[in-house]
């Protein structure tokens, strides 16, 4: 949602909890960094508010009941265009910063199959186990897409990297197929 002037709304969520057990404050904690929520200070968070938010928010509202704490949901804007810029350059800030760990995860990835290959490493069960890793980068990208309200720079890249371990994976598979077809004749 945005205001009249055309800036971001959000949500600052207000979550206070008892120190113990602290399993409560990690499991709330959890839940707001896993949907991308911006840490103002000591229980104190943001989110645009945009529905791809919203059943996060709801989760963590409830953790927070449940641990027997309180939440509070405000509605909130930049009071002026510096303000909301500036709230807007923080939350953009911290999915750039989700994005170069994800664009680290690809290198990883593409380091890996390129191991594999260089060591001739074809088996079916090394195969599932890329597969597996591609997959695990889907989904994560999936989900920093969907938080990246904005549009952080690094999105672009990330996309173009996710392609390109897509390819490598699909270049694997085949080199692992193909030597689990091949014959002792193929060899000579």
């Amino acid at each position: 949602m945005t205001t009249a002037e055309g800036h971001a709304r959000w949500l600052i969520l207000v979550i206070k909890l008892p120190a113990d057990p602290s399993r409560h404050r990690v499991a709330v904690w959890r839940e707001l960094r896993k949907i991308g929520a911006l840490s103002l200070g000591q229980g104190i968070w943001a989110v645009p508010e945009v529905p791809v938010f919203a059943d996060g928010v709801r989760r963590a509202l409830e953790l927070t009941s449940v641990a027997g704490g309180q939440g509070t949901t405000l509605q909130a804007s930049g009071r002026t265009d510096e303000d909301a810029a500036r709230f807007q350059d923080m939350f953009t800030a911290a999915r750039s910063a989700d994005w170069t760990e994800f664009l680290a995860d690809c290198g990883k990835f593409e380091a890996e199959i390129a191991k594999e290959i260089r060591i001739a490493k074809f088996t079916l069960a090394e195969l599932e186990e890329e597969e597996q890793s591609l997959e695990r980068l889907r989904r994560w990208h999936r989900d920093l897409t969907a938080r990246d309200v904005f549009g952080a720079p690094e999105a672009v890249e990330a996309a173009e990297r996710l392609r390109q371990c897509t390819d490598a994976c699909e270049d694997y598979s085949e080199r692992v197929f193909a030597a689990l077809h091949s014959t002792d004749e193929d060899a000579s």
